[in-house]
């Protein structure tokens, strides 16, 4: 059976991280109920919680940084818009389109974000207030919202250095640069995995150097 890891983190991180969650709803909250009726801004908002757990929980991982972030929101937008006209007479359909064909538009376009399904399916859930604004929903508030909660991102985490977001602000120690992996190993591991793995390369370049660090310790040790 597979170990946790990823659960291996501290309790003030813990915390951060929720505290992360509740700036970013509070402000995707306020942003949605200006453009839409309380209940369409409640399908739209629950789309945008999953965001927060990827952006304030896991801000290093491929599906938290800017572009599967905005990209992914957008065109699952687009795509339930569309469903909703294409196939509106049949909702079962629409919602299975929807979220089917997000899912594989956002793997074409590399920007595989996951609450983008909940996006696709709010378009075609959301009822008359969200089909009044046709592709306008995909501009507001689905664009405004991921801009946003993307700001709030990172200026939440832009005080604590060990979880700058997006990931690519965060500086590498010069000694883990010492012992990376080839890249082109790193690719073809991947590639025999062959599933989406929601971590970064500098990541794993990381987790190996610190593994490497404590073997390394542990046999100095005895």
């Amino acid at each position: 059976m597979a170990r946790r890891l990823a659960y291996s983190v501290s309790e003030r991180e813990q915390w951060i991280s929720g505290a992360g969650g509740v700036l970013g709803i509070l402000l995707v909250w306020w942003i949605s109920s200006l453009v839409l009726d309380k209940q369409a801004a409640v399908l739209v908002a629950t789309s945008m919680g999953s965001t927060a757990v990827l952006l304030f929980a896991a801000p290093h991982g491929p599906m938290s940084q800017p572009w599967p972030l905005i990209g992914g929101h957008l065109i699952s937008a687009l795509v339930g818009v569309a469903c909703t006209k294409w196939f509106g007479n049949n909702l079962m359909l629409a919602s299975a389109m929807a979220v089917g064909g997000s899912i594989s538009t956002m793997y074409f376009l590399r920007c595989l974000h996951p609450p983008g399904g909940a996006t696709a399916l709010g378009a075609v859930l959301g009822g008359a207030p969200v089909h009044a604004l046709g592709y306008g929903f995909v501009l507001s508030p689905i664009l405004l919202n991921s801009v946003v909660i993307f700001v709030a991102a990172v200026a939440f985490n832009y005080p604590f250095a060990w979880r700058r977001y997006p990931q690519a602000w965060c500086k590498a120690n010069p000694q883990e640069e010492k012992a990376m992996i080839p890249h082109s190993h790193l690719v073809y591991a991947l590639s025999q995995i062959d599933t989406f793995v929601d971590i970064t390369e500098s990541d794993l370049q990381r987790i190996y150097y610190l593994a490497m660090n404590e073997e390394t310790a542990a046999a100095k040790a005895d």
